[in-house]
């Protein structure tokens, strides 16, 4: 395996919790719910995925139960900003520091503050048969595990719902006009409610990906602000799923160099190397923000007796 190739291999899968977190947050905010939990969501779906594969043994069950506790934590989100109103900032705020808060208390209930930290089994590499072989790409693209290949028809499946189907654009339609939409008879609260949980459970499911693909076990650290990238990332990919793949691809390359350049033992202090990704977040997005094209009621609630949207 040349060099480049292992870069780019690398590279998928630094990727990965970035793309489906900020799927998960572009779901959710195309019908005008703004998640800013998405840190905390995925630090409890480490947690859950993390302690269920553990007493199971099945990475599967893990998967499914920490998608399960997220898409529960994006109906509250759903719940509370639909049909109760709540402002969606103040919400978001408070599922973040329940989630957080429940992620480190479900681990010391179940693994307690032993010396040794307890390992899972990570998910196997799956590669696909011939693809696999081609020289370069077949290792970067085609040698991973499943859920990369799931993340990946994610994007293509939400991209085509969106673009080329009339649900996707019944969908659009209700964050950036709920009002025009709801005469038109679109089920806007509908729209809203299961878009934020399907996005709480993708923001999960990410959270999960890193302790059962990357590290073997659980920290309470280990999601390590990619929840909060993954907002910025959402901003940079204009919120439409092709670019939010590219933005992806650049936030986790900017990783593993950062990654790279600390074992590789070059004389930079591992401080920097740690605020490399977030430096690039903030130049990229100073750009980005002149033509990323935002919802128009986004992080707005929609009151049907209103006069106004």
């Amino acid at each position: 395996m040349t060099e480049f190739a292992a870069l780019a291999q690398l590279t998928v899968v630094a990727m990965v919790p970035y793309l489906l977190a900020s799927l998960g947050t572009m779901l959710g905010g195309l019908t005008g719910v703004f998640s800013v939990s998405q840190e905390g969501v995925m630090l409890l779906g480490a947690a859950i995925g993390f302690l269920v594969s553990y007493g199971t043994g099945s990475t599967t069950i893990g998967i499914l139960l920490a998608a399960g506790t997220g898409a529960v934590f994006g109906a509250a989100l759903g719940w509370a900003t639909t049909v109760l109103r709540l402002d969606q900032f103040v919400v978001g705020l408070a599922l973040f520091f329940a989630a957080t808060g429940l992620a480190g208390l479900l681990y010391r209930i179940v693994i307690g503050q032993g010396a040794t930290t307890p390992r899972v089994d990570t998910l196997p590499r799956l590669e696909i048969p011939l693809l696999s072989d081609i020289p370069v790409l077949g290792t970067a693209l085609f040698s991973h595990n499943v859920l990369v290949y799931l993340a990946a028809l994610l994007a293509v499946g939400a991209w085509f719902f969106l673009y080329r189907t009339r649900a996707g654009l019944d969908l659009r339609s209700v964050g950036e006009n709920p009002k025009a939409a709801d005469s038109l008879g679109i089920p806007v609260v509908r729209n809203r409610l299961w878009t934020a949980t399907v996005g709480g459970a993708l923001m999960a499911v990410a959270g999960a990906y890193l302790p059962l693909v990357y590290t073997g076990t659980y920290t309470d650290s280990i999601v390590g602000g990619r929840g909060w990238l993954a907002i910025a990332l959402t901003f940079f990919g204009g919120w439409r799923p092709q670019f939010i793949v590219l933005g992806a691809l650049f936030f986790a390359a900017m990783d593993v160099v950062a990654l790279r350049a600390e074992v590789a033992g070059i004389d930079i202090p591992s401080q920097v190397l740690l605020v490399v990704p977030y430096v690039a977040t903030l130049l990229v997005m100073v750009f980005a923000f002149r033509w990323a094209k935002v919802p128009e009621f986004l992080g707005r609630n929609y009151d049907r007796e209103s006069r106004t949207a």
